[in-house]
């Protein structure tokens, strides 16, 4: 027993090398010693997790911020001086009550639990049907255990990986683990190369998977953790989270924010005792100095205007799963995106046509059947402008049989009748009349690529309601992997009746006068082989040599562009074929021609692209699909530059070390083939290489890799739920246009964010200096309570800078590059101008200070802590005005443009204004009211800011003007 393989490579051994392998009985199943002895050593079939953190312990790991551990010291010695002279400790309270929020905000953001492992435990099948002594019995799935025989069925999920046995008819949608959506189909007697991709190993069965159609049984290889979907769930919580740059740069603001103040108390103490002045007193002074020093109100400003930019993005279909992704989508460098239905439309399309004489380009998208067919002749000197549908015979045929050699059905889901029209020249139209309608209201049932087929006929007025009633089908040569062709054989029903359409009665017209025929289509190659002639016109003829090589050359064209082609031919039957004769009726084919089909791009997309690489944010895509269908859409979306960028399989990436694979990322445009660790081993490159990654993915298999991301970011629409609780964001329309519209939101956020922080410290910065200088300047007491300060940090600073937050965009934010990840908060001029404007600020205080309280004046001195108050905050509402541009005026700005700004200044010069006048109001804050000429003095003193600062910008704007060369890149505010 212990000598059951653990690594085994199971799709490598054929189906009596994996009975022998886990010594089962395939007549029988296990035994119930067996079940229990590997029950023991295996474990049950279920997913599990790692612990994580504990609320509580989230919750107190909010209260290790370094700012509020120094408000936190504040508030005690605060309440140690106030209960000291038997004062209630309002400020204390206050503080503590600021402390507690923040942590509370805090908290909020970090308390979603990860649900992605949950996720993938609700894709184990709950019961399955197996074989074990003998008898077929139903278990709960995490009973299964290694060498189980289960039965598979359509419509069932597979609860473990096996090795299949048996199959008939198998098709499974393993979408979940590879990202493709298409079935694939099984086979139990085939075996294949070590190194297969796992969507390439059509001998096995994975857990998480869904069958579609046919039936089988599975030997079991591997269960619970061992399982692909398994690995997955390792890889899941492997992963580290980092900080976001927002996070980072909010950690270094704070750090640098205490550090300053520390040492502006230190030295304000130091040299206040050392002209022998009164400990207390300064002690009073440092506590004011730090609560100044310290934004309060930012933290929630942030949570806000972090919060509003994801009402903004939802408005474009990017739903914000966790809050700080909004900014760091603003420094996003690369976004690495599947193919299918982010970039494509993950509908198949045919787009070309090559018959013998003619060729064709259809337009078109999705699966309404509206477009028109550009034609022109292979040879000769036609016009396509002069070629309509009806003169091509060979055109004709090939669509006929596209439509009766089909499984499919392409239904509307409005009940809307689809009519015919006719052109000015009376002849029938190649589309049907345009309808009020998108094509998300046409869908195809049964296979994608043969659904392609009916909505090409429909483009063409050729409706497969049509065809079934005139063309019976009596009988079918099914598709299999190993023939790769499919064909049906049909008789001409009556056409006598007057409301037989015109179309059918033309190809009925040119067909052979017998009375059966077999239609054909499937690999060019194939079908080619199979034929001897060709249909010339409403001719058939030899086919030759030179026709042959022509027909490759445009099958490998169409191949080259990611294309998959199909061939068609048909052949004219006397009599109905018996069984037997079926088997080798398919040869002495007519051929007709070659249809290109594929996943059409999204037409938004080729913008999107555009749009980022002018931004400075390359994209790379990254597939499960063949490296050269992978490729040719890369090239269609300009991704891919073959002078310059490469190629890479999860083959190659397999031999590769981390730094290899590190050394090639940034060269590489397309990774193709590639599995679940791959995906994440790319990331990782990336971000190695100082890259800000943004990671799409729908399945289970992109989970590791979208939480690996910067930004992860899941499918809406056909997105699993393993994917959407590990991402950021989630694409609601599954359109990489809208990662692109998002990240001009990022940008516009990040933008916002930086310019409410210079408005905040600019403020915070001049308190500090003019709270500092009171010692030096004779006052005898500190002209601000921490009380006040903490009133102008949350409401006089903070209702303006929630206004500053919902700023517009300006008009060349995606003619940029990213934000640097790595730069400092106070990077690009912002920590000089917070420094500048804080010195400015904090002299016109003094001065006032100074005037007011060596005035002479008893009413001026007696009120100079109000007026000083109520400067510093009236001089903050024409500061917010003037914070909305680094270059333009307040009066060049429109106001309406952002009216909530406008509305904040007045709203909060009316609070100011009630702190003085309301008499509740004015004893808990410790005002009073000031005289007409008072205010008067306050108002004036409060523009000189405004005016500095819009001094600032004309100069600004000179200088620019006289150095063009030096000021030729603009700075991002």
């Amino acid at each position: 027993m212990n000598n059951l393989p653990t690594k085994q490579v199971w799709h490598t051994l054929t189906i009596d090398e994996a009975i022998a392998a886990l010594d089962t009985n395939p007549e029988l199943g296990l035994e119930s010693w067996q079940v229990s002895d590997r029950q023991a050593i295996y474990g049950r079939n279920e997913l599990t997790g790692k612990a994580g953190r504990s609320k509580l312990s989230i919750f107190v790991d909010q209260f290790t911020n370094i700012m509020l551990l120094m408000l936190m010291g504040v508030a005690v010695v605060s309440a140690g001086l106030d209960l000291r002279v038997g004062n209630f400790p309002k400020d204390a309270v206050a503080i503590a009550a600021i402390v507690i929020l923040n942590g509370i905000l805090g908290y909020v953001q970090e308390s979603r639990a990860e649900e992605a492992l949950a996720a993938l435990k609700r894709m184990a099948a709950p019961n399955v049907r197996i074989l074990r002594e003998g008898k077929v019995t139903e278990i709960l799935s995490a009973e299964l255990v290694v060498g189980d025989i289960v039965f598979v069925d359509a419509g069932m999920q597979i609860a473990a990986d096996g090795r299949l046995l048996e199959s008939i008819k198998l098709k499974v949608r393993e979408g979940a683990l590879t990202g493709e959506s298409q079935g694939i189909n099984k086979f139990a007697d085939q075996v294949f190369h070590e190194d297969e991709s796992l969507g390439d190993r059509r001998n096995m069965l994975f857990q998480g998977t869904e069958v579609l159609q046919g039936r089988g049984m599975m030997l079991v290889t591997a269960i619970g953790m061992q399982t692909e979907l398994g690995k997955i769930a390792n890889l899941l919580q492997d992963v580290e989270l980092e900080e976001t740059p927002l996070q980072r740069r909010m950690t270094e603001l704070s750090k640098a924010l205490v550090v300053a103040s520390l040492v502006l108390v230190a030295i304000v103490i130091t040299i206040g005792l050392w002209r022998n002045g009164d400990f207390v007193k300064l002690l009073n002074t440092s506590l004011s100095m730090a609560v100044a020093a310290v934004p309060e109100g930012l933290p929630a400003v942030i949570t806000v205007t972090l919060a509003l930019g994801t009402q903004r993005m939802v408005r474009r279909n990017a739903l914000i799963r966790k809050l700080p992704a909004v900014e760091t989508l603003g420094s996003v460098t690369m976004i690495c995106s599947d193919k299918t239905g982010t970039l494509t439309q993950n509908k198949m399309v045919a787009e070309n046509i090559f018959t013998t004489n003619y060729a064709a380009q259809i337009s078109g998208t999705g699966y309404e059947p509206i477009g028109e067919f550009s034609l022109s002749r292979l040879a000769g000197d036609m016009l396509a402008s002069d070629l309509t549908i009806y003169q091509c015979a060979e055109l004709q045929l090939l669509l006929a049989t596209g439509l009766i050699c089909n499984d499919s059905y392409l239904q509307k889901k409005t009940v809307e009748q689809i009519s015919d029209r006719q052109t000015s020249k009376g002849k029938r139209n190649l589309s049907p009349l345009p309808i009020a309608t998108n094509s998300s209201q046409w869908k195809i049932i049964g296979d994608p690529t043969e659904g392609a087929l009916l909505t090409l006929a429909g483009k063409a007025n050729l409706w497969q309601s049509h065809f079934t009633h005139y063309f019976s089908r009596v009988a079918e040569i099914p598709f299999t992997s190993e023939r790769k062709m499919m064909s049906a054989i049909a008789t001409i029903n009556s056409m006598n009746a007057e409301d037989t359409p015109e179309a059918l009665r033309a190809i009925a017209a040119l067909l052979p006068n017998t009375p059966y025929f077999l239609f054909c289509k499937g690999s060019p190659e194939l079908v080619l082989s199979r034929c001897d002639r060709i249909q010339i016109d409403k001719q058939i003829g030899v086919i030759t040599t030179s026709y042959k090589t022509a027909i490759n050359i445009q099958n490998t064209l169409l191949a080259s562009k990611g294309m998959r082609v199909l061939g068609f031919a048909y052949l004219p039957l006397e009599k109905l074929p018996t069984e037997e004769e079926l088997a080798n009726i398919e040869n002495n084919l007519v051929w007709l021609g070659i249809i290109g089909i594929r996943d059409a791009l999204r037409v938004e997309a080729v913008m999107a692209v555009r749009t980022s690489r002018q931004a400075g944010i390359h994209t790379t895509m990254i597939t499960g699909d063949h490296q050269l269908t992978a490729k040719a859409i890369a090239l269609d979306l300009n991704i891919f530059y073959p002078d310059s960028d490469r190629v890479l399989t999860g083959q190659e990436i397999e031999l590769m070390t981390d730094d290899e694979l590190t050394t090639l990322s940034r060269q590489t445009a397309v990774y193709a083939r590639v599995s679940p660790e791959h995906k994440l081993r790319i990331v990782q490159a990336l971000q190695r290489c100082g890259e800000v990654v943004a990671m799409t993915g729908d399945g289970v298999n992109d989970a590791p890799a979208l939480k690996q991301a910067n930004i992860g970011i899941a499918m809406g629409i056909t997105g699993t739920d393993v994917s959407k609780e590990a991402s950021d964001m989630i694409l609601l329309d599954d359109n990489y246009a809208t990662i692109v519209a998002a990240t001009e939101e990022g940008r516009t956020v990040y933008a916002n964010i930086r310019r409410f922080i210079k408005y905040i410290l600019g403020s915070n910065v001049g308190e500090v200096i003019a709270i500092a200088s009171t010692p030096f300047l004779g006052v005898n007491a500190v002209p601000l309570t921490p009380l006040q300060i903490l009133w102008m940090n949350l409401v006089t600073d903070g209702v303006p800078a929630l206004a500053l937050a919902v700023e517009p965009s300006e008009a060349d934010v995606m003619q940029r590059p990213p934000f640097n990840p790595q730069e400092n908060i106070f990077a690009r001029g912002l920590g000089w101008y917070i420094l500048r404007i804080g010195v400015v600020f904090g002299l016109q205080t003094i001065s006032l200070m100074e005037l007011v309280y060596n005035s002479g004046n008893p009413s001026w001195q007696e009120h100079w802590k109000t007026i000083t108050f109520t400067t510093l905050c009236i001089a903050q509402m024409g500061h917010a005005l003037a914070c909305r541009s680094d270059s333009k005026l307040i009066i060049e700005l429109n106001p309406i443009s952002n009216p909530y700004l406008l509305f904040s200044v007045i709203f909060t010069t009316i609070l100011q204004l009630a702190l003085l006048y309301v008499p509740s109001l004015r004893q808990f804050f410790g005002t009073d009211a000031l005289s007409a000429s008072e205010l008067g003095l306050c108002f004036g003193f409060s523009m000189l800011l405004v005016l500095w600062v819009e001094s600032e910008k004309i100069i600004l704007r000179w200088w620019r003007k006289s150095h063009p060369a030096k000021s030729s890149v603009k700075p991002q505010s």
